[in-house]
């Protein structure tokens, strides 16, 4: 099957953060649609162009990953039916603060403190849709670069298809490409900018994002936002 699966976490639709960070990217993953994104006289005087910083972003929808895309050998409603078992059993929880930083180079925004309830999401989403999971492909493999992670992070992705899970996992919200220093000290502060009026504030987590792509190269959508029940 060339179709993907992932669960994110995505800002919900009446969240300021959805909006912003949907212009900011140049699409709307809840809608499909594509947006105008901002001008930044700075990035032109740099020669350096939104559109092209942010494409790779852009194709995954604003979000942070909880499990990661795989392909799957299951039929969707069992791989929901899966996804809702986890909402069904979270309590929902306020996200904290959250603020642009430096992710190995890619701008992303990360939250001001750790979150047990938010990493505990996660660790459930990882384990709990793995059973539909088909194993990565040697090329997909090798996009992971396994000869760059840590013993621990091998054995991650061996297990998991993923590296960065339970321990290893890290909130962010990708907001650019990997960029190098000159690029970033320009980006860094447009981004803090952007955001700048909607960060500070704690967010409710109500939903489990249900993020589908049909078949290479396509956008990711949000197929359905599961609410949390616990």
């Amino acid at each position: 099957m060339s179709g993907r699966l992932a669960l994110y976490w995505a800002p919900e639709l009446d969240d300021p953060l959805h909006a912003l960070g949907s212009q900011w990217l140049g699409r709307d993953a809840e809608t499909g649609a594509t947006l105008p994104q901002p001008v930044l006289p700075a990035l032109a005087a740099a020669g350096l162009d939104l559109a092209e910083l942010t494409a790779d972003a852009r194709g995954y929808g604003l979000h942070a990953t909880l499990k990661a895309p795989f392909r799957f050998s299951a039929p969707y409603a069992r791989l929901r039916d899966a996804a809702m078992t986890v909402a069904a059993s979270t309590r929902p929880f306020l996200l904290p603060p959250l603020a642009p930083r430096d992710l190995g180079g890619f701008i992303a925004l990360r939250e001001a403190e750790p979150s047990p309830a938010l990493a505990a999401l996660a660790d459930a989403c990882v384990a709990a849709l793995d059973p539909f999971r088909l194993p990565p492909t040697e090329a997909e493999l090798a996009r992971r670069r396994p000869e760059r992670l840590t013993p621990r992070q091998r054995e991650m992705l061996d297990r998991w298809g993923y590296h960065y899970v339970f321990e290893e996992w890290m909130f962010h919200v990708t907001l650019s490409r990997r960029l190098n220093e000159a690029e970033r000290a320009v980006l860094m502060p447009a981004v803090a900018a952007h955001f700048a009026a909607v960060l500070a504030r704690p967010r409710p987590v109500r939903a489990l994002c249900l993020f589908t792509q049909v078949g290479p190269g396509a956008p990711f959508l949000i197929a359905e936002r599961l609410p949390l029940l616990g």
